[in-house]
């Protein structure tokens, strides 16, 4: 690939990102509206057509590796293993 490609496509990555982001902070204020409607009627389900929403508790258990290491250093590195990944980054 050319460098003026290479530019092109970066430039393009960039503004699909960009745009990316504008429509996730549609999407979080739509569902904010879908909320408060929720909190208005004091209801977890809403209903349409052709769609439904449901905003409830979830209760759910994690481990704390964090507490964990700390009361049991030993027994966090015998059984922690060390991963490798890869990371794209692309800076403006």
């Amino acid at each position: 690939m050319s460098t003026t490609e290479l530019n092109s496509t970066a430039k393009d990555l960039i503004s699909v990102r960009a745009m990316i982001e504008e429509l996730q902070a549609e999407a979080e204020t739509l569902t904010d509206k879908l909320k408060a409607a929720m909190v208005d009627q004091g209801t977890e389900v809403l209903q349409g057509d052709g769609w439904k929403a449901t905003w409830k508790n979830v209760s759910s258990t994690r481990f704390d590796s964090k507490a964990f290491k700390a009361d049991h250093a030993d027994l966090y590195s015998a059984y922690s293993k060390a991963t490798v990944s890869t990371r794209f980054i692309l800076s403006v």
